[in-house]
């Protein structure tokens, strides 16, 4: 993702372009055709899933196939925000605001971005706090979240609605999936025709909570099975109170 961690800063834009999932979709096809693969298939969590869906509506002929991790369509969830949303996911709106969210985290990361060296090992938490103390990093990813509610919805809003290729949705079952949406993957039938979903029992970081089901689904899926596995293997932990970042 544009900006997150210490990749490069794009310099910031009015309307927030220099961070929208189209402009990160376009830099992953041209960064694979470097590489030598014309096809391929992508796979993205939470904001990540935005950039892959971005991805196979803009690059269909590049996106062979399509795996999206808890999440929706940033219109889909938007469409049915209520009071229960709004409260789970309050930091959706207050990153969106100019400048306030910066002051408010710069003062207390540790207050906003939970983590612990037994959870995360030693060498990742000490990267993952440098980041959250770095201003450019953190006005960065505040910028993700600004073009999720502005130019990211602009371009859900005018289309194209409909993946063409083969996709699989995991969501966690610790999460609010399914609290906020009953059945998540009836969502994603509307985006995509040929679509499977597999459930994984997790919290919502399932790639490290849970990482044999969710390897098990994805070799699954992309080896051409039409079944991916099921959820096995669950390993819990807490799920972080602070807002993802």
């Amino acid at each position: 993702m544009r900006g997150y961690g210490r990749s490069s800063k794009a310099a910031i834009k009015d309307d927030h372009s220099q961070q929208s999932k189209r402009g990160v979709a376009r830099d992953l096809v041209r960064l694979m055709h470097r590489l030598g693969h014309e096809q391929f298939a992508v796979a993205g969590h939470d904001r990540g899933c935005y950039v892959a869906l971005r991805l196979a509506l803009d690059h269909p002929h590049a996106v062979r196939q399509l795996v999206v991790m808890d999440g929706v369509p940033i219109s889909e969830a938007l469409a049915r925000c209520d009071a229960r949303f709004a409260a789970a996911w309050w930091h959706w709106f207050f990153f969106a605001q100019p400048g306030k969210p910066e002051r408010a985290i710069l003062a207390d990361p540790d207050a906003w971005y939970a983590g612990s060296p037994e959870r995360m090992g030693r060498d990742n938490y000490e990267e993952f706090r440098a980041a959250t103390r770095d201003p450019a990093t953190v006005r960065a990813m505040l910028e993700d979240y600004r073009a999720g509610l502005t130019v990211d919805l602009e371009h859900e809003l005018a289309g194209p609605r409909q993946i063409t290729c083969p996709t699989l949705f995991l969501w966690s079952t610790e999460d609010d999936m399914e609290q906020l949406y009953g059945d998540p993957l009836a969502i994603w039938r509307e985006w995509a025709a040929d679509i499977r979903g597999v459930p994984i029992e997790s919290g919502h970081h399932m790639a490290e909570e849970n990482p044999a089901a969710v390897a098990a689904a994805l070799t699954g899926f992309l080896s051409g099975s039409r079944r991916p596995a099921a959820s096995s293997t669950r390993r819990t932990r807490p799920r972080p109170a602070a807002p993802r970042p």
